[in-house]
């Protein structure tokens, strides 16, 4: 007779609810935080819209989450909006243990039909070209709050970093050295592993867009020696403990724009990672060295930014009448 099986103790018990827990927790941390946030904030729409109409949010049928999806497109959604918020329901269905049906007709026929409908184009912030750069530093004062702008338009454009990587940095990122910068980004949006990489930013010819002077003046000015370098600034000159939102960067541009006597609605938080890459495309620096500043992995995707910057250049219509 094979030997009875052994009766779970409480304690065993308990213990593979806590590693269950924890499991759960690891495939929460498999997204940025950002991307977590933004998908609790879609699901929450979805989960309000469905119990005001006495549906089943999780799991919902098929059929709900194409009607929803076709709501949002009523409502003037974006594709890409409706798209993220179709991910976001997905996640929420699989971190509870339902089976998402990818290829349910329901969903996947009412989407296509929305792509077909609204168009997959979007409509992209503007980029900071280097000219505009300038005008934006222009507009900035002597004071803290103009020293943090300036590091932080400067710097952002020569690293082509991410808002979400220019605010993670902290002064242990950054490293003087006689060439210029080395900062190390810990973590992007393509490198969740956290494995990180490094950006070189070499000194400016022009002292007002330098970022290596620009981070140095706000750091001396602001007493920072160590945490987060880039932290926000009362009205009575105190500089917080804690750093800046990626939502701050955006902020600060739109503000330098329309003191610059620019659009602010033309610009965004993103506008001064496009900046450097149109305008290193358009002064003829090679791909290849433009993502290894950028940190992109394919060039499709980088391309997508700078195919404007070279529209016009060897454009086979030059000439021809």
């Amino acid at each position: 007779m094979p030997a009875p099986l052994a009766r779970r103790t409480p304690t065993d018990v308990e213990s593979i609810q806590q590693l269950v827990e924890s499991a759960r927790r690891y495939v929460a941390e498999g997204k940025a935080k950002s991307t977590r946030r933004a998908y609790r904030s879609s699901f929450a729409s979805f989960d309000g819209w469905c119990t005001s109409r006495g549906l089943r949010a999780c799991p919902a049928p098929p059929a709900t989450v194409a009607v929803y999806l076709a709501a949002l497109a009523d409502a003037g959604a974006a594709v890409s909006t409706i798209e993220k918020t179709l991910a976001a329901i997905a996640h929420e269905h699989r971190s509870r243990g339902y089976v998402w049906p990818r290829g349910e007709p329901a969903v996947r026929e009412t989407m296509a039909g929305i792509r077909r409908k609204i168009g997959t184009s979007s409509t992209k912030k503007a980029p900071v070209s280097d000219d505009e750069l300038a005008a934006l530093v222009a507009t900035l004062d002597e004071d803290l709050v103009g020293l943090r702008d300036r590091a932080l338009l400067t710097l952002g454009w020569s690293s082509a970093c991410r808002r979400s990587e220019l605010v993670a940095l902290d002064v242990a990122d950054v490293e003087e050295q006689r060439e210029g910068l080395l900062v190390h980004v810990r973590r992007s949006k393509r490198d969740q592993e956290a494995k990180g990489f490094d950006k070189g930013i070499p000194h400016a010819s022009a002292p007002s867009l330098c970022a290596v002077r620009a981070l140095r003046a706000w750091l001396d000015a602001a007493g920072i020696k160590e945490g987060p370098i880039f932290r926000g600034v009362d009205r009575y000159g105190h500089v917080s403990k804690t750093r800046l939102s990626d939502r701050s960067v955006a902020r600060i541009v739109q503000r330098a724009a329309q003191a610059a006597g620019l659009d602010p609605s033309r610009y965004g938080g993103h506008s001064q990672r496009s900046g450097f890459m149109t305008t290193a495309a358009e002064k003829g620096r090679p791909l290849e060295a433009i993502m290894r500043q950028t940190g992109h992995k394919t060039e499709s995707v980088a391309r997508g930014y700078i195919q404007h910057a070279t529209v016009f250049v060897n454009n086979p219509a030059k000439g021809l009448v």
